[in-house]
């Protein structure tokens, strides 16, 4: 069997220097033939049944996996990045809002989806992320629901919601949304792919045979990107269209500021349309400090086009992060047009960037995970935009320190929507830093609160070690709170820190 190591030579061949490119080329084929075979192997051992499905899944992960071993070096010439023009990126300020008497028949055209295929485990929990309670014991998929319900109820329309789920996700979802049967939405479930993480050293799947249950080590959900291929395989694609809806709204399920926004919708479908229809909207929001690692969009080869750190050549990854040179970032809300979808994959045009991820697994076999982002496929769509959303409009909940502020009295809840308090003096949202070791897991986190503190005032938390918060405290300006190993600090009850440092030992007991 030939290995093709990570620099694509082979030991002990020797070859003339002018034949290396023929070789790399013969390396290559033999890598995607062998490929090709184990997953042949692979769907012999699936249930006869599933097998056609899965030979459609394999074919797709094999095409993937062909275009990544052609692929060398970033899929971006850095010097060849365009200025974005004018118009590429509208201001949200700028759009209008519908009139009353026309909203219902703009629902009438829109699908909501939701991605649901994370799991909570980098909080410590067990199961979908989505069923992690985030807010008055509501989950991110009870705060969806209650919102696409309230849209409904309110205009009297029909807007279905759509949840992406994967392997890991979708058992357990089907279970949960039986309670929303009474709720007046309708909802659809579909899988993206179950693809076979790669061994780094041979290049082969390291699954023995199709069940996925008995080593789930060996298989991945492959990013958003897989989202256009499977939504047409489950046949809800076509249902929509044939049903007259016109775009879907696209977002992550633990965005709660990702809620269907009516002027943007007028936008597509309403009034204020175009005469030359809007394809894709990627909604941004300005860049902060934080989001420096996030996509951003650029115009390369007169089209708009999402670029994410994974592309950028490691000599302009500074520049990529700078808040001055790239001033938008991708929340990953995205309205696209159903027909437009339909089109590109009839037409196989789609085409993603592909997002290489190496991982270690438990046994210490080190594999490649080959994911898309579902925003890279602005670039194939006519007449993309870029629209810059207010910052509420993106309110991700990636770890506990996200928790604390959508816990908190920073937001109050309105019919499924946080919504920022008006107490609050400006619109930006506290940066909170919780230390790992103490406060990373929710279980851990919610059990250092006797609850959650008033945060209105607060501009800047950082905490670090064991400390814990009694009940009724108050954190204003900029706090920060270090108990040194093996010290604790107990925040007493009713405290008020104002542009406080606490470090140390400060243990108070009650007596």
């Amino acid at each position: 069997m030939l290995n093709v190591p990570a620099e694509g030579k082979v030991r002990g061949h020797q070859r003339a220097p002018s034949d290396s490119k023929e070789f790399h080329e013969l390396t290559k084929r033999d890598a995607l033939r062998q490929l090709e075979n184990d997953l042949d192997r692979l769907l012999q051992t699936a249930d006869s049944e599933k097998r056609t499905a899965l030979r459609l899944e394999m074919e797709r992960f094999a095409d993937l996996f062909g275009r990544f071993l052609q692929e060398e070096g970033p899929s971006i010439d850095w010097n060849k990045i365009q200025k974005l023009p004018a118009n590429a990126v509208m201001d949200y300020s700028s759009l209008k809002s519908p009139k009353n008497d026309q909203i219902r028949c703009m629902l009438d055209k829109l699908v909501v989806i939701k991605l649901n295929g994370g799991l909570g485990t980098s909080m410590g929990c067990h199961g979908p992320k989505s069923v992690i309670p985030v807010r008055s014991d509501l989950t991110f998929l009870d705060l969806t629901v209650q919102q696409i319900e309230h849209l409904n109820k309110t205009y009297d329309a029909n807007v279905p919601l759509v949840l992406m789920n994967s392997f890991n996700t979708d058992e357990d979802t089907e279970k949960i949304i039986r309670k929303y049967k009474g709720f007046r939405v309708q909802i659809y479930t579909f899988n993206q792919s179950c693809f076979p993480r790669i061994s780094r050293e041979s290049f082969l799947p390291v699954a023995k045979d199709f069940d996925v249950e008995k080593d789930i080590d060996a298989w991945y959900p492959p990013g958003h990107g897989d989202f256009y291929d499977t939504f047409r395989n489950s046949g809800l694609l076509k249902k929509f269209i044939d049903e007259g809806r016109e775009y879907c709204f696209l977002s992550n399920i633990d965005n709660l500021g990702a809620t269907v926004d009516l002027n943007i919708l007028n936008k597509l479908v309403g009034e204020e349309r175009d005469d030359k229809p809007v394809e894709f909207v990627m909604e941004v929001t300005d860049k902060t400090r934080a989001d420096v690692k996030g996509g951003t969009l650029i115009q390369f080869e007169d089209k708009l086009r999402l670029l994410e750190i994974a592309q950028v050549p490691k000599e302009h990854e500074d520049e990529f992060k700078s808040v001055k040179t790239f001033k938008f970032f991708n929340t990953n809300n995205i309205w696209a047009s159903l027909g437009a979808i339909d089109r590109v994959l009839r037409e196989r045009t789609l085409n993603l960037e592909i997002i290489i991820n190496n991982k270690t697994l438990e046994n210490g076999l080190r594999v490649i995970q080959l994911e898309t982002a579902v925003g890279a496929a602005m670039k194939c769509f006519d007449g993309a935009v870029g629209i810059n959303v207010p910052r509420s409009r993106f309110l991700p909940v990636k770890k506990t320190s996200d928790l604390l502020l959508v816990m908190s009295n920073l937001y109050n809840l309105k019919n499924g929507s946080l919504v920022m308090s008006p107490q609050r003096m400006f619109p930006t949202t506290p940066l909170v830093k919780l230390g790992e070791n103490h406060f990373a897991k929710v279980k851990e986190f919610l059990g250092r609160f006797a609850n959650i503190p008033d945060i209105i005032e607060l501009d800047h938390l950082t905490v670090s070690g064991d400390v814990t918060f009694g009940r009724g405290v108050s954190l204003r300006g900029t706090v920060i709170i270090i108990a040194n190993h093996g010290d604790r600090i107990d925040i007493p009850a009713g405290a008020i820190l104002e542009n406080k440092i606490v470090s140390g030992n400060m243990r108070i007991l009650d007596h």
